[in-house]
């Protein structure tokens, strides 16, 4: 038995001691494969799972690398059955695989018989499939690449896809590094996805996501369609591949709800691709009408289902995916692992961080009391309308005015989910609200003053999580939000992240309602926060005027 931090479990959870001063370390090393379930002062919960073994499995870590980081830091013994379980499990990734065969076109090999007697007798599989081959091997049907990788996942059986991949319409591409140099963990992630073919890479807001796709671009030289979150991103995107690429203006086109262009670049919003007309999506030919050599996926986490439907008839496309977090509130983590790919790489957040390549960041939460009024409302109010009555308490209010004057003079960013209440806050700052309403030029022309630092102070909805770059914002203040989401949390926090021209770090502030269900909804914020490695501080609203902060 050691002094280790970290205590492992037979129901496959695992205890960190923060307190110990391996903690740091310790949570680096299980990263790559543990999940953080509960993140409370001094002991955070982990949890192995199948899909964040296989991930790492696919990520290039085995099972013997699993077992020494458990057994290295672990207080106790580790239970043989967990040794057993990792070994196991991590063993099933790869023992079937798709390969492309020149006879047959699309097959599945297998190292082990038995595994593919049991998967070609599973009802699901059986109609994707062909003439059995031999022992090892069974013909899939060509257009049934991502079904079946779909299938056999759920069935526990991750098949690895070495079936290849067109080059698509060839288009020269390349980085253009005058005034800037590609960061080494840009270069390691671009160059991981690339040696795998498809995947998602894994990466802070602020790390330069836009510039792994555009350096995956440069190895692909090809025509790249680029999914994005909204139109605002969509000519960021535009601008950052201007700036760091050989592309003109000429070759690349935004397709959206504004313009329809296709060019060898061609940047579309996830809105208008997933937009019905007569009950069909009109524009998802947008996918296989062209010979695109690579597809991009930015903010992959929030990937709508029917992108996911078309992205399993394309799996000869490269495809890249990046994001924050591999968490989807929707629990469809396992959708992007078969059809974009597995997780190629992803660094921690404080290491970027210490790396200078993001701001340093203090998260603070703020707790308000509801007014006597309010109390009674919110015990009254219907459970769907609980999170409105608490989350929108005019104490907030009162708490969001002292923040801005003691932050006089920084870049401060008011983010919440209720409209009214950043009407209201808008108002009663006397500064600018950006909403869903806003349209795109005006979204632009104040998002612009605020980098400029014409505006200090901007208060934003929702449509401010995604890929907008503010890369002076020191301040975020957040009032309300989509009910704990970890990934909109990992979004806000990296509207401040960018790092500073003076070198300050950032402030991220979270208004909580005392004994409601805001402040049960922020329990999942700060498990978030503590997974990137963000020490947390919960104060009293009454402490802000005292200095205390």
């Amino acid at each position: 038995m050691t002094d280790g931090p970290l205590i492992v479990q037979s129901d496959k959870t695992l205890l960190l001691d923060i307190d110990h001063p391996l903690s740091t370390e310790c949570r680096r090393s299980i990263a790559p494969f543990a999940e953080l379930e509960r993140s409370p002062e001094h002991i955070h919960t982990y949890r192995l799972t199948n899909l964040g073994l296989w991930n790492a499995r696919a990520a290039g870590h085995d099972a013997e690398q699993v077992i020494d980081v458990l057994i290295k830091y672990s207080r106790y013994a580790v239970p043989h059955s967990i040794l057993v379980d990792v070994a196991e499990t991590m063993s099933r990734y790869g023992r079937l695989r798709l390969e492309a065969d020149p006879v047959h076109g699309l097959i599945l090999v297998t190292t082990d018989t038995a595994v593919l007697e049991e998967v070609i007798r599973a009802k699901k599989i059986a109609p994707l499939l062909g003439p059995r081959i031999d022992d090892e091997t069974i013909v899939v049907f060509a257009n049934q690449r991502g079904a079946i990788k779909q299938s056999l996942l759920r069935l526990g059986w991750p098949a690895e896809d070495f079936a290849g991949y067109v080059d698509g319409e060839a288009h020269e591409i390349s980085l253009v590094q005058n005034d800037w140099k590609i960061r080494p963990y840009q270069e390691l992630a671009a160059e991981g996805f690339w040696h795998g073919g498809s995947g998602v890479v894994v990466l802070p807001c602020g790390a330069g996501k836009t510039i792994v796709g555009a350096a995956a671009m440069a190895h692909a030289k090809a025509t790249t369609l680029i999914l994005v979150t909204n139109t605002v991103a969509a000519r960021q995107w535009r601008e950052e591949l201007l700036k760091r690429t050989t592309l003109t203006e000429d070759e690349i086109g935004e397709y959206s709800g504004a313009k329809k262009e296709i060019r060898p670049v061609t940047i579309a919003t996830y809105q208008v691709m997933t937009k019905k007309k007569n009950g069909v999506y009109a524009h998802l030919d947008l996918f296989d009408t062209h010979d695109w050599g690579l597809i991009i996926y930015d903010e992959v986490h929030l990937l709508p289902a029917p992108i996911f439907r078309f992205t399993a008839d394309i799996q000869s496309r490269r495809r890249l995916g990046l994001t924050a977090t591999l968490v989807r509130e929707d629990g469809m983590e396992g959708e992007v692992f078969s059809l974009i790919g597995p997780k190629r790489y992803d660094v921690p957040w404080k290491e970027i961080e210490s790396q200078g390549y993001i701001a340093p960041a203090e998260c603070i939460e703020v707790r308000v009391n509801l007014t006597e009024e309010e109390r009674l409302l919110y015990a009254t109010a219907e459970p769907e309308e609980r999170y409105r009555y608490c989350a929108t308490t005019r104490t907030k209010r009162n708490v969001v005015e002292t923040l801005v004057k003691k932050h006089a003079g920084e870049q401060i960013l008011v983010i919440g989910q209720y409209i009214t209440q950043l009407d209201e806050l808008s108002e009663v700052l006397g500064v600018p609200v950006i909403k869903g309403d806003t349209p795109v030029k005006e979204r632009e022309r104040l998002f612009n003053m605020f980098r400029t630092g014409e505006l200090t102070t901007l208060v934003v909805s929702k449509v401010a999580n995604f890929s907008i770059d503010l890369p002076d914002a020191t301040i975020a203040i957040q009032v309300s939000g989509a009910f704990g989401s970890r990934q909109e949390e990992a979004q806000r926090l990296g509207r401040i992240l960018r790092p500073k021209s003076d070198g300050r770090s950032a402030t991220f502030y979270s208004l909580v309602s005392r004994d409601t269900i805001d402040q049960d909804f922020a329990q999942n914020r700060q498990r978030f926060l503590a997974e990137q490695g963000y020490s947390y501080t919960i104060i009293d609203a009454d402490d802000i005027s005292k200095e205390k902060i």
